[in-house]
């Protein structure tokens, strides 16, 4: 039977979001996950040069597993070989991929509960663009309905193949080949382990840079956990861990190992936006490209020659990567390349570029482009400034202009609901309204009301709206109020900056009160 990707999606809910296709798992039967499948292998056929071979890879949810085999059924179907690469980073097997020039799909949810998951695509050249979305979507496919049971179940799921461990070995060799073997010698790296899928992999690569590691927080259930919503418990558990036991830095992954978290000495979990500004840095990025939802302390910073501002998600920081790319060195004073790299809100970071590092003794070393969210490399490239530098991740803080990102979410908001609120926002005006006293009004923690400059009080008044991806208000205080609906989850984010941490703080917990009661 032709089977429309289109009306699968329609009658199943499950869609294409930020970063790949999620749903609930009762609503990702092994009939929705097989059409997916072979409408990307079809698409990929029509429209890539590669051979008839696709790799694969989960992490470590409970519906992981049988996703993973809806896959190879679908493979098998087509004609097509699978490479079954384990349970391993999302990053190691886009980077086995862009290596082999081969497809590969990633089974994750990511960040989100186990009771939802997810699927991740990317071409033989990297992560599929929005474009690349639309053609997977338009694709048509046989479908023997025979294969599955009333509930949409495969009848005899195939048995996965025996894992290749090349693309975790790959992964694991990139950054003692680049930064050295003795990078962090000196440095006792925590790492916060729970479910992640390169739980493992994390200690492994930070052993063979040098460090001394001490792995905690192991868990055998699933953990969602959120970079950019971070659990009270895990802030809690990273405290607890840095009191009791002398680290310079603690490491943590979400789910899939694509998002990075990095806590200091003292176990305070860095934004994934001010982490991104700092690996940067110390990768001697030029040009980066980051969504508007982050921290403006980049431009503030006075660190990059041009950055690009774009919609949340890793295919819309790949496009403005891409638009940031110089191929012609006539115009440039230097005659020299400059690295671009991107980075999200969760701290995923994409490099562009291909990086060198030189070394004392006269080589010089190469780091390959990966344009795909990693979480090693940000954290890495951080700690090995603080180890070169003999100073301490807060030293790094301390020289960033003073702002300050926090964010948060209501869970089970609807995604119409949400959408329909802004929209109603946008169109009366409502922004200063609902949030511009809000911005004006006296705090506890700073002497707000007056503008130093110009000695006149604050009146709650947006001086720039951004609509680029949801709703972003700058206020005349420098309060910046962000609404948007989430592109993965029934979820309503909000995204505030000020310029002190409990300011900020304390204003999001007064926007999501507000935001509470549209729920009526």
């Amino acid at each position: 039977m032709l089977i429309a990707m289109q009306d699968v999606m329609k009658l199943s809910g499950v869609s294409f979001g930020t970063s790949g296709a999620r749903g609930l798992v009762t609503a990702m039967t092994d009939r929705v996950c097989y059409v997916y499948a072979r409408s990307f292998i079809k698409y990929c056929e029509a429209s890539y040069k590669c051979e008839q071979t696709i790799a694969i890879a989960g992490d470590l949810r409970p519906s992981t597993g049988r996703i993973l085999q809806a896959l190879v059924q679908a493979a098998n179907d087509a004609g097509w070989k699978t490479i079954y690469c384990g349970r391993i980073p999302s990053p190691a097997i886009a980077l086995y991929g862009l290596d082999k020039h081969l497809p590969t799909i990633m089974v994750t949810g990511s960040h989100i509960p186990a009771d939802r998951n997810g699927i991740k695509f990317n071409h033989p050249d990297g992560e599929i663009s929005k474009k690349d979305e639309q053609g997977i979507v338009s694709q048509q496919v046989e479908v023997d309905e025979s294969l599955f049971d009333a509930a949409g179940m495969l009848k005899n799921a195939p048995a996965l193949p025996a894992v290749e461990a090349e693309a975790e070995e790959t992964y694991c060799k990139r950054y003692p080949d680049f930064f050295g073997s003795d990078a962090l010698h000196g440095l006792t790296i925590g790492v916060y382990q729970h479910s992640a899928v390169g739980r493992d992999i994390v200690v492994r690569v930070l052993e063979s840079l040098g460090a001394t590691v001490k792995p905690f927080g192991r868990s055998e259930t699933f953990v969602p956990v959120d970079t950019e919503a971070i659990r009270k418990e895990d802030e809690e558990l990273a405290r607890e861990f840095s009191h009791k036991d002398y680290v310079d830095a603690i490491f943590s992954t979400d789910g899939d190992s694509d998002r990075p978290l990095l806590a200091d000495d003292a176990g305070m979990w860095l934004r994934g936006d001010v982490l991104g500004i700092l690996a940067a840095q110390a990768l001697g990025i030029k040009r980066i490209a980051t969504p508007v939802s982050c921290n403006t302390s980049l431009e503030k910073s006075g660190s990059f020659e041009k950055i690009c501002r774009t919609r949340i998600g890793s295919p819309y920081v790949i496009a403005g990567m891409e638009s940031l790319v110089v191929t012609n060195t006539a115009d440039l004073p230097s005659g020299e390349f400059p690295a671009v790299a991107g980075y999200e809100a969760n701290g995923g970071f994409l490099l562009q570029t291909n990086l060198t590092r030189p070394f004392a003794d006269g080589s010089c070393r190469t780091l390959r482009a990966l344009p795909t969210r990693d979480a090693l490399l940000p954290m890495i490239a951080v700690m090995v400034r603080v180890h070169d530098e003999r100073m301490c991740v807060v030293d790094l803080l301390r020289k960033l202009p003073k702002r300050f990102t926090v964010s948060d979410r209501l869970k089970e908001f609807p995604t119409e609901l949400s959408k329909a609120k802004l929209a109603e926002i946008r169109e009366q005006k409502l922004g200063e309204k609902l949030f511009g006293a809000l911005t004006a009004k006296p705090s506890k923690f700073v002497k707000r009301g007056e503008d130093p400059a110009n000695n006149k009080p604050f009146e709650g008044k947006i001086v720039s709206l951004n609509e680029v991806d949801g709703y972003r208000m700058e206020f005349d205080s420098g309060d910046i109020v962000h609404l948007r609906p989430s592109g993965n989850a029934p979820e309503f984010r909000c995204y505030v900056e000020t310029e002190s941490k409990d300011r900020s703080a304390e204003l999001l917990a007064e926007c999501l009160k507000i935001m509470e009661g549209w729920r009526k």
